[in-house]
């Protein structure tokens, strides 16, 4: 292994833990004011917590690799088996930040905290290995059967379709915020805290996905420009798309970017550029019409919609790749829409059991929301005792 490519796994691990910044950002100026300091400790907990499960559990579930070795072993080719896993630790802790936008508000922070370690260690890690490792014979299953493996380059299913369906779960059990929604059918805005730092957020993680896609690829050598122009379309064609049918509201047209990256993150080294914009395009729209649709309908109290971002458009994203992918729509080929699929719904139903496994038996014991006195008062001072901002600093 060259010292270069440990360079380049270093700077791609580099730029996804940045994101979590923009994870952070995003949740607290979607929050109101009273919940902001707990969306910026939740996220920081919750990626500590998720590389001690990962480096000691979860990394072996996925790859069979553990690091209960010398120092001496540990750093023979210049230790890129630590860094690898420092690079995929960085994608399996997106998994709670996921969750975390979705129950934002009204989580016990320690309940989430167990949640997050079960989830990382285990839940998560058992389809990635799947996917990406060939663990359990699926993909050798798949490319047999339907002449192509199930194909996810940087994670559209195996880190945002898992993260947006397991926090489905969890919003569900958890229930709704007070006061959501009325007897008589209202629904109470909740509006952002801050259009700023939801901004702020959203371009973090916008600068941070070129890590999160180009660098899957792992190795110099491997990089390729196609998976950077598909990540730049697909992100402009969410933002037009969430921008045109969110009508200019400025939550949908900076999430909309999100959401086509989200979609495109599967495809990204293989589809055409514009193949990559219509997707990108296509999940923009989805994340609208899904957003408005599961909070004034469904009445799925997801904060940050992170159902629709992430599990919806990361599905979408997995499945797209079956179609894009192909060579007569300009793609690279090599792709099955039966392999998709099934890998796709496999996600679905490892996230949806894992998370209501986990949110459900901790509901059942310790409990997983605030009390609705310390939902009132906010997070903040129920959990941390502190405001985001001192009085004095408001006047």
């Amino acid at each position: 292994m060259q010292n270069i490519d440990l360079l380049f796994l270093l700077l791609g691990a580099i730029l996804v833990l940045a994101m979590h910044a923009g994870f952070a950002f995003l949740e607290l100026g979607t929050v109101r004011h009273k919940n902001q300091v707990n969306a910026l400790s939740k996220i920081l907990t919750d990626f500590s917590i998720s590389a001690i499960a990962y480096f000691f559990i979860g990394y072996y579930i996925s790859y069979g690799q553990h690091f209960f070795h010398s120092s001496q072993e540990l750093s023979a080719e210049h230790g890129y088996n630590l860094m690898r896993c420092f690079f995929l630790l960085t994608f399996a802790a997106a998994i709670p930040a996921i969750v975390s936008g979705g129950i934002a508000e009204r989580a016990k922070m320690r309940s989430q905290a167990i949640a997050t370690l079960f989830i990382v260690a285990l839940v998560y890690p058992f389809f990635e290995g799947m996917a990406w490792n060939g663990n359990l014979g699926l993909q050798d299953w798949l490319a047999k059967t339907f002449g192509a493996s199930f194909h996810d380059f940087a994670g559209s299913v195996v880190v945002h379709a898992m993260g947006g369906w397991i926090a489905l779960s969890a919003v569900i059990l958890l229930g709704a915020r007070h006061g959501r929604y009325k007897k008589d059918g209202r629904v109470s805005a909740h509006p952002p805290s801050s259009i700023p730092f939801l901004a702020l957020g959203s371009w973090i993680l916008i600068v941070g996905w070129f890590g999160f896609n180009v660098m899957s690829a792992q190795r110099l050598d491997a990089i390729s420009g196609l998976v950077a122009m598909n990540s730049l379309m697909a992100m402009v064609g969410g933002t037009i798309a969430a921008n045109f049918f969110g009508k200019e509201d400025p939550g949908f047209l900076h999430n909309g970017p999100l959401a086509g990256l989200v979609a495109i993150c599967a495809g990204s080294d293989i589809v055409h550029p514009v193949g990559a914009l219509i997707i990108g395009a296509i999940a923009g729209f989805l994340f609208v019409k899904l957003f408005t649709y599961t909070q004034n309908k469904l009445k799925v109290d997801d904060v940050l919609g992170v159902w629709p971002l992430h599990g919806v458009c990361g599905a979408f994203g997995g499945i797209a790749v079956g179609l894009f992918g192909q060579k007569a729509l300009g793609g690279l080929g090599g792709v099955s829409m039966m392999s998709q699929c099934i890998g796709t719904l496999l996600a679905i139903v490892i996230a949806l059991v894992g998370g209501c496994l986990v949110y459900g038996i901790l509901k059942i014991t310790i409990g997983i929301r605030l009390s609705q006195e310390d939902e009132y008062r906010g997070a903040d001072l129920s959990i941390h005792r502190i405001t985001a901002n001192s009085e004095d600093a408001m006047f």
